[in-house]
This record gives structure tokens, C-alpha cells and sequence, in this order.
């Protein structure tokens, strides 16, 4: 659905063990705001710096041309995520909350939906725009229509972005965004080795 992981402040051997388990070996596995490197033998495979922001006054607004995104869907979506790489993106995360798109010639050109579910927020993710159709507000509809979502089930929105990405980050201010924090995003490969002696790797389907 999503590859990313909890994991306690200040994770020790047990729980890196735990985490191993549950991936399996040779996994790749996305943390945030790990401070420090990873374990020994724990390949880094992405590294990157993200921008974490919340609501400060948005206007949510529903959006007439705006459809839901369902399972059969996914295919397009995945193709939509693999022109533009808005992130983190997998054949079951339409089932993390709302997904919300818009088409033009009956292709989906531009989408935005709900990932993260802390108590009392959700978090607004998968903002794409086709290159083709960029510039014409598709981005800023669905980000609102999405917030109005959330906003209805007595929720606010947030967002994350790369830090890199300062286009997105001015746009999500302009909206009502606020800057809360700054974290990293981090993408490590499970060791082959890493399950614990006498434990069994779970089964997984």
C-alpha cells in the first residue's frame, strides 16, 4: 500500500530485528526522520530531504470535474505516477482513504488523494499533474477538493514534500500551508542476513 515504516525514538537491536521480520531480507523500507545512519549493513538506497506542512487557513473546495479513484483505476494512476514521481506510490494505496482525479479526453492527467491518517489529521498525498496539462490549476483543485474531504470529517490536511521542490512548496503556502518542520526520507535494504537466529520470517500475501 505504502512502504512506510513506525518505529520507537532511538530503536535498538530488538527492534531493528522486528523490523527485518517483518519486511524480509533483501526489503526496501522507508523511514523518516531517522537521525543518524542506519545499522551496519543496512544499504542506503534513497536519501532525501523533506518539508513537512499543515493547514494555516486553507479554503477547501469540492470540485465538480473532479471523479473518485478506484481499484480500476489503478492502472492508470500507476502510469500517471511513473511520468511525474510525486512519490511513494503502489498498486494498493488508492485504499488509504480518497483518491480524486481529473481527466481530460477520458485520460487521467492529474490526481491528489489521502495516505497518512495521524488522530485528527490526514494527510494529502500522490499530488500529479501530466507534463502535458501542467499550468492550468489542476494541482490546486484537487489538493482543495481533497481538503474538503478531510476538513468534512471534522480533520485538517497536511503534506509533505521534497525539500527540493520549491515550486510545490510555494504552491502549497499560497494555499494556506504553513511550514511545520523539515525531516528526511530514507530508503534502506534490509540485509539478506538480518532475521533473528531461531525466528521465523513471517508469511506474507
Amino acid at each position: 500500500m505504502s512502504p512506510f515504516v513506525s518505529r520507537p525514538d532511538g530503536p535498538d537491536d530488538a527492534d531493528r530485528r522486528d523490523l527485518a521480520d517483518l519486511s524480509g531480507p533483501g526489503a526496501v523500507v522507508m523511514l523518516s526522520g531517522l537521525a543518524g545512519p542506519p545499522p551496519e549493513g543496512w544499504e542506503i538506497v534513497a536519501d532525501g530531504s523533506g518539508v513537512q506542512l499543515v493547514d494555516a487557513g486553507i479554503a477547501p473546495a469540492p470540485d465538480a470535474e473532479a471523479v473518485r479513484l478506484g481499484h480500476r483505476d489503478v492502472p492508470e494512476m500507476l502510469a500517471l505516477v511513473a511520468r511525474t514521481k510525486p512519490g511513494p506510490f503502489l498498486p494498493r494505496t488508492v485504499d488509504l482513504g480518497t483518491y480524486l482525479g481529473i481527466r481530460r479526453g477520458g485520460e487521467l492527467v492529474a490526481m491528489a488523494g489521502e495516505r497518512l491518517h495521524p488522530p485528527g489529521w490526514t494527510e494529502i498525498s500522490a499530488v500529479c499533474t501530466d507534463a502535458a496539462h501542467r499550468g492550468q490549476g489542476l494541482a490546486t483543485r484537487l489538493v482543495l477538493a481533497v481538503a474538503a474531504g478531510i476538513r468534512d470529517r471534522g480533520e485538517a490536511p497536511f503534506m509533505h514534500a521534497s525539500a527540493t521542490n520549491t515550486n510545490a512548496i510555494r504552491l502549497y503556502e499560497s494555499l494556506g500551508f504553513r511550514l511545520r518542520t523539515h525531516t528526511r526520507f530514507l530508503g534502506v535494504r534490509v540485509p539478506v542476513d538480518a532475521l533473528a537466529e531461531g525466528r521465523e520470517h513471517p508469511v506474507t500475501t
